[in-house]
């Protein structure tokens, strides 16, 4: 075999690395992966529940600042419920909306009481305020609690909290157990 010019890289490279064996054909690489399924069903049951929501809020007569929250179920005793109004149960944690808006005051209320719930409590107090205002407008947040507890099947009852825990800027709620 000639040896090659030193002009000739190629062929000093061919000379050097000796009799090369070609690669067995490859599949073709893996294509990116398809997006995954957005929950269409779960979107539109969210929708059609804060869509319901808002209706309720629109039946329901709006509470003044100094108007007192109460609700109880049936199958809560009314003994129970008189120990709840006097502030008898413990709160075993708070919530306090004073600040939020509308929107997040119902993000923070429905995380809260999921994980009050995870949690087992028995008995929680949400703040939401008087909503006193100079423009003699609504307490929106209070509205809010009271229609979102009312809504709910994990609350026996609720009632304002007794003066010394709030009076009617809070609310002491009684949760079920799972």
């Amino acid at each position: 075999m000639p040896i090659p010019s030193d002009d000739d890289d190629a062929a000093l490279f061919r000379e050097a690395i000796g009799p090369v064996k070609p690669l067995p054909e490859s599949s073709p690489a893996p294509s990116k992966p398809k997006p995954r399924a957005l929950a269409r069903m779960a979107e539109r049951d969210e929708q059609d529940a804060r869509s319901e929501f808002q209706r309720g809020l629109d039946d329901l007569s709006a509470l003044a600042a100094g108007d007192t929250l109460s609700y109880r179920r049936d199958s809560v005793p009314p003994a129970v419920f008189q120990r709840l109004k006097r502030g008898r149960f413990s709160a075993q944690d708070e919530l306090d909306l004073h600040g939020a808006t509308l929107l997040q005051a119902e993000s923070m209320l429905r995380h809260f009481l999921a994980e009050a719930h995870a949690h087992e409590f028995g008995c929680v107090r949400i703040i939401h305020g008087k909503g006193q205002r100079d423009d003699g407008g609504m307490p929106v947040l209070k509205n809010l609690v009271d229609r979102v507890l009312r809504q709910r099947a994990d609350i026996l009852a609720f009632h304002s909290a007794p003066a010394a825990q709030g009076g009617t800027g809070a609310a002491l709620v009684l949760l079920a157990r799972r």
